[in-house]
């Protein structure tokens, strides 16, 4: 059974929409703020791992060699960044005492 082309063109707008954000996100990291600064550099490792994973759904669809190994480099990637964000927006949440 073959993959539709259909998805590879999903795959490929999601992979540009994510290139875009990368060059927003390197434009937030010159803010003078240094908690802004932080907060894009989570930011830049999370398009990061959205990148890792859609290119290697993309070029597992395109190529015909196994591309799967690049994609599952993006899932730690990205759980780390998701883990750091919601531990700091808990302890934002925390009352002050």
């Amino acid at each position: 059974m073959g993959i539709p082309g259909w998805s590879v063109w999903i795959f490929l707008v999601l992979f540009s929409w994510q290139v875009l954000v990368f060059f927003v996100v390197l434009s937030r990291l010159r803010e003078a703020d240094s908690e802004r600064r932080f907060t894009a550099r989570l930011d830049l490792l999370d398009v990061v791992a959205s990148l890792l994973l859609l290119g290697g759904g993309l070029l597992g669809l395109v190529a015909g060699e196994s591309w799967f190994w690049l994609g599952l480099a993006g899932f730690p990637l990205m759980t780390a960044v998701y883990a750091v964000k919601g531990v700091r927006r808990l302890r934002a949440r925390r009352p002050t005492t």
